[in-house]
């Protein structure tokens, strides 16, 4: 049981500290590696996170006696009075600006003691970067992973990965071709202006992260449809484009939002095969040309079925979906095939982002909002990172540095 406490006269985190917004998932960087946990916006609690994944990420732990939830993170135990915003150390009761909250049995905690409570009690040991929302343990770093590996590899990133990774951005639309109007998007805002804004976040998370960047377009100009693949060739490793979807006037069509990712092959679904019509007809605002990569699409999905680039574009959509999911709050739609033009011409994997419905006004709101935009920028890199780690692991260090050698890194090679 819990003993009689000391009211702190002085907290040692200010509670208004923890108004500034919160970041949608954090990473939490061990020596055990990286852990993604996402945040959620509780209407009573605040920003919380879910306790399980976050202690199975410190190597903590946690118990509920009766009215408290005792935490323990690195031999130092924590208290938290349910419903209430306030935690526990020794004999000191000290302020939140969130509460600990049971739901369903599954304990979550405030968010402001990750970003706030464990930098600012165990110093030494961890340290929380608000610029990216990482949290970083600062102690037995040297042996991890990846740190261990930068050690023996001076090619190798603090992130694990191997230098020299390029991937080719493509923001869908533009010039003369608006995309889709987004009903919901804010009064001037087109697909072809969120599309291009995603495009420029991603392309600073990657370099952030190591990753070099090729984009098919920087500015409000029309790139052809059939040309964009192009941009992905012996320099490129994958090939990411960014749309928003949309759906035609009809009734209850405003209720309908989620994400979705793409990679090339035969649509299995009537609506896989809309969402490839709508971006395929892009092709109109091309004056005077044929695209040609239409034209030899029903080629290029035959030559798929044996071809590596379809598994790998699988399992890069998989990974898209499962890192978005964290931050997005419309409904994981899946992985999904389907012809699109724009895919047919990189010659490396290769996916869409449906990043959510303009005809939606939640959706709206989050693809066209500076922090949400901030959110869904750093799970795609994040996303396309792990991809590519994973695919290091996969295909071992010599064909890794042979592949590089040759024509690139980390990717499969025709």
């Amino acid at each position: 049981m819990i003993g009689r406490f000391i009211l702190a006269s002085l907290a040692p985190i200010p509670a208004s500290a923890g108004a500034s917004p919160a970041p949608m998932a954090l990473v939490v960087a061990t020596a055990r590696g990286d852990t993604r946990v996402p945040v959620r916006s509780d209407p009573v609690a605040g920003p919380v996170v879910a306790a399980a994944p976050l202690l199975a990420a410190l190597g903590g732990s946690a118990r509920v006696d009766g009215a408290w939830a005792e935490v323990e993170i690195a031999r130092q135990p924590f208290r938290f009075l349910l419903g209430a915003p306030v935690y526990a150390m020794g004999s000191l009761l000290k302020p939140l600006v969130g509460i600990a909250a049971l739901k369903r049995d599954s304990l979550f905690l405030p968010i402001q003691f990750v970003t706030q409570v464990l930098p600012a009690e165990l110093a030494g040991r961890y340290r929380y970067d608000a610029g990216t929302g990482r949290l970083e343990e600062l102690t037995g770093r040297s042996s991890g992973p990846a740190s261990v590996a930068a050690a023996r590899d001076p090619q190798r990133l603090p992130n694990g990965l191997r230098k020299g990774h390029v991937v080719t951005l493509d923001p869908g639309h533009g010039g003369t071709d608006p995309g889709n109007p987004g009903i919901y998007f804010p009064r001037g805002l087109k697909e072809k202006d969120v599309t291009l804004r995603m495009g420029l976040l991603v392309r600073e998370e990657l370099l952030k992260r190591g990753v070099g960047v090729i984009m098919t377009r920087t500015a409000d100009t029309l790139i052809r449809l059939g040309s964009r693949g192009g941009y992905c060739m012996n320099r490129c490793d994958v090939f990411v484009s960014l749309h928003v979807n949309s759906l035609k006037r009809r009734p209850g069509y405003t209720s309908t939002r989620g994400f979705e990712t793409y990679y090339l092959d035969a649509a299995k679904t009537e609506d896989a095969a809309r969402v490839a019509q709508m971006e395929n007809e892009a092709v109109r605002f091309e004056e005077g040309s044929e695209d040609a990569a239409a034209g030899g699409l029903e080629f290029i999905l035959k030559d798929l079925q044996t071809n590596e680039h379809l598994r790998e574009s699988v399992r890069l959509a998989e990974l898209v979906q499962s890192h978005v999911a964290e931050v997005h709050t419309g409904p994981d739609k899946g992985v999904k095939p389907a012809p699109f033009t724009v895919l047919a011409t990189a010659r490396r994997p290769a996916v869409l982002i449906e990043m959510g419905f303009s005809t939606n006004p939640s959706d709206a709101a989050l693809m066209s909002e500076p922090a949400s935009q901030r959110n869904l920028a750093t799970a795609i890199a994040d996303s396309i990172v792990s991809y590519l780690l994973e695919y290091e692991r996969r295909i071992g260090e010599d064909q890794a540095t042979e592949a590089r050698t040759g024509m690139g890194t980390g990717a499969p090679r025709e």
